[in-house]
Order: C-alpha cells, then sequence, then structure tokens
C-alpha cells in the first residue's frame, strides 16, 4: 500500500501512538524500581543500574540494527514480530530469579521496542506534508506518555505484592496491542532494491553527507543523557531520608511529567509554522535551568516538582524538533534518518544512566547535578556557535 492509497484517520494516529507507548515504556519499568530489585537480588547502586543502562544500550542496538529494515521489508509484519518478540522479553523479565536473567528479558525487550520507532517515520510517511508536524508531535506525546506512565504504573503493582506484577501486566498490554495493530495498520512497503548490507552502510554514510542530521543528532544525545540522568538515580534519592518513599510515590513523580506531552504537541505546531528552531532554543535553555533548580532536589519538594516539569518539557521540545529537521531531509528514507538519530540518542540516554548512578554512588546527588549541569552548558555552546554555519 502506498501513502496515496492510505487514509490516516485520526483514529489510527491514535492507534499508532498507543503502540508507540506501550513499546517504548517497556524500558523503563525498572526505573522506579531499582531500589526495590537492589535489595532483592542484593546488588549495589551501581549493579542495580545496570537494569537501566542494558535497556537503553539494547534499544541503541535495535535502532542501528532493526529500524533500517523497515527500508527494506514490509512494515506491517516487521512491526508485528518485533512486537511479539517484546512480549516475550517482558515475559523473561517478569519471572527472573537473579540480575543475569532480568539482564536478559531487558536486553530482548529492549532490542524489540524499537518497534516504536517503525512506527513514528510511518506515521510521517503517511500523513500530508500539512499535517506532518501534528502527526509527529501525536504520536510523540504517546512514546512520551508511555516513558512516563510506565513509571506510575510500575510503582503503584510493585507496592501491591511485587515488582515482578509490572512485568506480567506489560507482557499481556504489549500482546493485546499487537493484535490491534495487526488487524488495523496498513501494509506499506518502500520497493527498496537495497541489501541490508548497504542499507547498513547508507545509514552511517548519512552522518557524512548530512550536517543537519549530524548536530540534531549530538542535540539530541545530549538532551536525552540529561533526561536519564534525573530518571535513573531518582528512586535511590526518593528512597532514603528525608523522603523514605515507597515504590508507587516514587513512580507518581512521573506524573509531573506529562506535561511534556504537550510541549510535543506545541513543537510540532511550532514546526509546520517554520518556527522549529525556535522550539530547539527554548528547549536547550530549559534544561540548563531546570538542573539548576534540581541542584535542590534533595531538600525541597517543590524544587525537585519545578525542575522535573521543566526538564520533561525542555527534552521533548528539542527532540520533536530534531525530528521535524531530519525527516525533512529525505523522505523516502525516513527509517534510515530515524535509526541515525535515534541511535545517537540513546547513547546518550544508556551515558547518562551509566554516568548518573556513577556519580550518584561517589558524590550523591550535588555530583549528578554538577555532571548534568555541565552537559547542558555544553548543549547551549553547541547550539549557539554551530547552528549559525548549519544549514537550515
Amino acid at each position: 500500500m502506498t501513502k496515496q492509497q492510505t487514509v490516516l484517520t485520526q483514529g489510527l494516529v491514535l492507534l499508532m501512538a498507543t503502540a508507540t507507548g506501550i513499546a517504548v515504556a517497556s524500558n523503563y519499568y525498572a526505573q522506579p524500581l531499582l531500589d526495590t530489585i537492589a535489595s532483592e537480588f542484593g546488588l549495589s547502586h551501581s549493579s542495580a543500574g545496570n537494569i537501566v543502562t542494558t535497556a537503553q544500550l539494547s534499544y541503541g542496538i535495535g535502532l542501528l540494527f532493526l529500524v533500517p529494515l523497515a527500508d527494506r521489508l514490509e512494515r506491517r509484519k516487521l512491526i508485528i514480530v518485533m512486537s511479539l518478540f517484546a512480549t516475550i522479553g517482558l515475559l523473561i523479565s517478569g519471572f527472573s530469579t537473579n540480575l543475569p536473567w532480568l539482564l536478559l528479558g531487558t536486553a530482548i525487550t529492549g532490542l524489540s521496542s524499537v518497534v516504536a520507532q517503525v512506527l513514528l517515520p510511518l506515521g510521517a510517511t503517511l500523513a500530508s506534508d500539512q499535517q506532518r508536524g501534528k502527526v509527529i508531535g501525536t504520536i510523540m506525546g504517546g512514546l512520551l506518555l508511555g516513558i512516563l506512565l510506565a513509571r506510575v504504573v510500575s510503582g503503584g503493582l510493585s507496592s501491591m505484592g511485587s515488582w515482578r506484577y509490572i512485568y506480567w501486566f506489560a507482557s499481556v498490554a504489549m500482546f493485546i496491542t499487537t493484535l490491534a495493530l495487526a488487524r488495523f495498520l496498513p501494509s506499506y512497503h518502500n520497493n527498496n532494491d537495497m541489501s541490508y548490507r548497504q542499507i547498513l552502510v547508507s545509514v552511517f554514510g548519512l552522518f557524512v553527507k548530512e550536517p543537519i542530521l549530524r548536530y540534531r543528532s549530538i542535540l539530541g544525545m545530549l538532551s536525552f543523557a540529561l533526561f536519564s540522568m534525573f530518571w535513573t538515580p531518582l528512586a535511590f534519592l526518593l528512597a532514603k531520608p528525608p523522603y523514605e518513599y515507597s515504590d508507587a510515590t516514587i513512580g507518581l513523580f512521573g506524573l509531573v511529567g506529562v506535561a511534556g506531552v504537550f510541549a510535543a504537541t506545541w513543537a510540532g505546531k511550532l514546526a509546520d509554522a517554520g518556527k522549529g528552531d525556535l522550539g530547539t532554543r527554548l528547549g536547550l535553555l530549559s534544561l540548563l535551568v531546570s538542573w539548576v533548580i534540581l541542584f535542590n532536589a534533595p531538600i525541597s519538594l517543590v524544587a525537585l516538582l519545578i525542575g522535573v516539569l521543566l526538564l520533561d518539557l525542555a527534552v521533548q521540545l528539542v527532540h520533536v524538533s530534531n525530528q521535524n529537521k531530519i525527516y525533512a531531509l529525505h523522505p523516502d528514507i525516513r527509517n534510515r534518518l530515524t535509526s541515525a538519530y535515534m541511535t545517537c540518542y540513546f547513547i546518550g540516554g544508556a551515558f547518562g544512566s551509566w554516568f548518573s548512578v556513577m556519580l550518584y554512588q561517589h558524590y550523591e546527588w550535588t555530583g549528578v547535578v554538577m555532571g548534568a549541569t555541565g552537559i547542558a552548558l555544553i548543549a547551549c555552546i553547541l547550539d549557539f556557535t554551530v547552528r549559525k554555519h548549519t544549514p537550515k
């Protein structure tokens, strides 16, 4: 089926947004549970943090090696197969009896949940030029909701009896979503005659040929590193005095970031109006300000709430603005553009998770804030110095 033969209805966009959110959520269920999992398995903070790092690294690997397949294979079938494997990974995690099994399930889920990054460019491809920013913003809103609500649901189910409940629940949700996609998602094929090897080589070639892609990928990598540097060690901060919150309460902090959904929609509208660079600048400056505010998080709940709200808004402004820019480069190879950009994005996330846990292990929250503030400054300086020399 081609773009011209497909009517991208609101219902189909909402299904794709929902599926994207459920798939990506699979990589974030562990975050509010890290302290509980560490206690059950007898792990240090850094060892428990490897669960999140594994999820993001495997997601990055999937982005590099699986997402480009969508430029060669029929996308509906690829989406269904990847969703089924994500379901299997969640089941392995839910039944794991030690850290290696949990990491295995996490890795399988992380690799397969890149189905979200096949759905997103498919939505952009099926959309008209006039609605593309809105469609991307809607699907990205679903993705962000999945990330944030994953923490809420995860913490709540853990408090009901076991941290494993969330993985069992998520596997059922993922399977039901797979059935819905199989029923309603249209078939779509690019009719690309390139071999898999040629496609992978072309992904790396895009970095050489496209300065916009290089620039936007670096910004995305830095912004998601800052996002992960907050959420990964947050459970350790909130489980200790003066907060001493339960898993359920820690998970509720995900609700604060739901405002980022509106930022994704707003960024899409800015892009449609030709003001995507404004969204980028506002996002980068907000990232820096959010971490300055978060310095007081250990002693001020108000600072913590304001900081996370601003952080999530900022990350979405940068991310959606970036995606609109790169999708406009070559409409016929959006999956490869997605692969290139999102691989960098989740490398940043994996680094942010690892770096923040290391800093927290040795210097606690102050170390995390100092490291994140430095990265935010680098991103702002990069934008100021490079943007003037990068094609619009």
